[in-house]
């Protein structure tokens, strides 16, 4: 097998320059098949060549698929350049085969590899979503019948409905006792009567044009036993176990776009007017390009986190994927939000040299799943709170370096050990454990002093939620479900991007030589996103670290003039 590095540098050069006009994949043609929702067929021609979907089979079954840190780090040349193009080709594939790798047997997850690495697709047809509206609410029932079930129903919302020859459905049992109502389907549509399968039309979505959201009904059809994924009535959990896998990817897929965005307004903010001054010139637009760079390695630490944890604390990262999941896209929104301010007009250009930061901000929502799945993130993390601060905070051992260091090998998955609740919370033991070592030998001067205070302020504030979550009565559902308890798990998952961020920042101090980048290893990233943090919080704060943020800064535009990607990896772009 191909090394993971060489397969992503593959993949980027296969694509050539983004922003070359005469690229026949480069942003121009894409922003064109964008506005003729459709998929550009050249781009799907490299991701045949490259053979996509092995990425997303699991090693044991034949795929390439044995880090999940490395599979996210794979969809990014994919994202950065068209979301449609990640998503519909195979992230949704991925997604829609994750309840057959986490509860299928082994036929079953024989079936599901071979279409994939045969290059079909398979699609999922998920259950009801109880706050959703009319787009996403109609379903599939299956109900018992002598050999097998009788599926009926309809969805409007399938992601390549009409592509697919796997069918991965959600379908409700009438009369299932609570929390068992759904039953979870592997069907192969060319085995089904094609009498029983009509699909319905195409959805038109504002972002992510190109992308096919068609409707599926199935009317009156037998399936056999065998279909079944785990046990009658497993829906639900399959749904959440899914989803810690899921999760995980959807900061690096945010990231993607996000880092096309900022180079888009970085590229913009330094073009030299006649007068012989720039955007660069006024502090503002300094002030949102470094806040933008920072919030993507912030992304990146989370993502890094959440991934590598699904090997390292199994029993532990529910918590973390959830976290990185909900805050990855509310901090990349905001960041467009104030990115758009820096292109003024040029924000609603459709094409040109500025039209794609127009098409990734429309796409963000559709890409990080939407409200359904903030509020879901949110909810999934609330009830370990009380746990974690009555069991774990300020008494958890650290995590292994390992879930910090990219560059380290992992041990393999196992889809079978991953808890929906996390029995302790050692990413929060390392934000404690820093702010010890930094108070007795922090980095020297005015960033090792700052450091030394934010970190301080949020183990500070790790303090106050420990003893904000102690006062909620076990299983009090009332207080857990209040507004108050949704604003303290908005600020846990920032204090987990603090820590994060210094765990990274500290293992790059002993990484092995080839592994440090001399960026990541300077304190002046870590200060400053700290202060971001910090300020977001509400909490004290030391004088602004201003030459921190200059070194920040000038890392964004030496990395957009030397073709290198605005994350961690700092990786080369064609």
């Amino acid at each position: 097998m191909t090394p993971p590095e060489e397969r992503i540098d593959a993949l980027e050069r296969a694509f050539g320059p983004f922003d070359d006009p005469a690229n026949p994949l480069g942003a121009e043609a894409l922003l064109a098949a964008d506005a003729a929702g459709e998929v550009l067929p050249g781009a799907e021609k490299v991701l045949d060549a490259y053979d996509l979907n092995a990425e997303f089979v699991p090693a044991s079954l034949g795929g390439r698929l044995e880090r999940m840190d490395l599979l996210g780090r794979i969809l990014r040349p994919v994202f950065r350049r068209d979301a449609s193009l990640g998503f519909g080709y195979g992230l949704n594939c991925f997604f829609a085969a994750t309840p057959v790798w986490t509860a299928g047997n082994t036929a079953q997850q024989q079936q599901a590899a071979r279409l994939l690495l045969n290059g079909r697709r398979i699609a999922v047809a998920r259950h009801e979503v109880a706050h959703g509206n009319d787009f996403v609410r109609d379903e599939f029932t299956a109900l018992p019948v002598p050999g097998g079930l009788r599926l009926d129903g309809s969805k409007s919302a399938i992601a390549n409905a009409s592509r697919a020859t796997g069918l991965v459905v959600f379908a409700r049992t009438e009369a299932a006792a609570r929390g068992r109502s759904h039953t979870v389907l592997l069907l192969d549509r060319d085995e089904l009567p094609a009498d029983r399968v009509e699909d319905l039309a195409r959805r038109t979505t504002h972002g992510m044009r190109s992308a096919e959201f068609g409707g599926l009904r199935i009317t009156d059809c037998h399936v056999p036993d065998s279909a079944v994924l785990g046990a009658a009535g497993d829906g639900y959990e399959l749904s959440l176990r899914s989803s810690l896998l899921i999760r995980g990817l959807i900061p690096s897929i945010v990231l993607a776009g996000a880092d096309t965005a900022l180079r888009t307004v970085t590229r913009f903010a330094g073009r030299t007017r006649a007068d012989g001054r720039s955007s660069m010139d006024v502090q503002h637009v300094r002030d949102v390009l470094t806040g933008g760079f920072l919030d993507l390695l912030l992304i990146d630490c989370l993502a890094l986190v959440a991934t590598r944890a699904l090997h390292l604390l199994p029993r532990q990262m529910s918590a973390y994927a959830a976290a990185a999941a909900y805050l990855a896209p509310r901090l990349v929104s905001e960041s467009m939000d104030e990115m758009s301010a820096v292109l003024g007009e040029e924000t609603f250009a459709q094409d040109g040299a500025y039209g794609m930061f127009q098409k990734q901000r429309r796409d963000l929502p559709v890409t990080s799943l939407g409200h359904a799945g903030s509020a879901g993130r949110q909810v999934s993390i609330l009830p370990q709170l009380p746990f974690f601060a009555r069991h774990a905070w300020f008494a958890d051992p650290e995590p292994p370096p390992g879930l910090f260091r990219p560059h380290e090998p992992l041990p393999p998955l196992d889809l079978t050990l991953p808890a929906l609740l996390g029995d302790g919370d050692p990413l929060a033991a390392t934000l404690v454990a820093c702010t010890d070592r930094l108070e007795s030998a922090g980095p020297p001067g005015p960033a090792g002093h700052a450091l030394r205070f934010l970190a301080r302020s949020l183990t500070g504030e790790l303090a106050e939620l420990k003893k904000a979550f102690e006062a909620i009565g076990q299983g009090d559902r009332e207080a857990l479900s209040s507004p108050h308890s949704f604003g303290l798990a908005d600020r846990y998952t920032l204090v987990l991007a603090a820590a994060a961020c210094l765990g990274v920042w500290r293992e790059q101090q002993s990484a092995p030589a080839g592994a440090t980048d001399p960026f990541l290893a300077d304190p002046a990233w870590a200060t400053a996103v700290l202060y971001r943090l910090a300020r977001r919080l509400g909490l004290p704060l030391p004088d602004r670290p201003a030459a921190c943020e200059r070194q920040v800064l000038d890392e964004a535009v030496a990395r957009l003039h030397d073709r290198r990607s605005y994350d961690l990896y700092s990786s080369p772009l064609a």
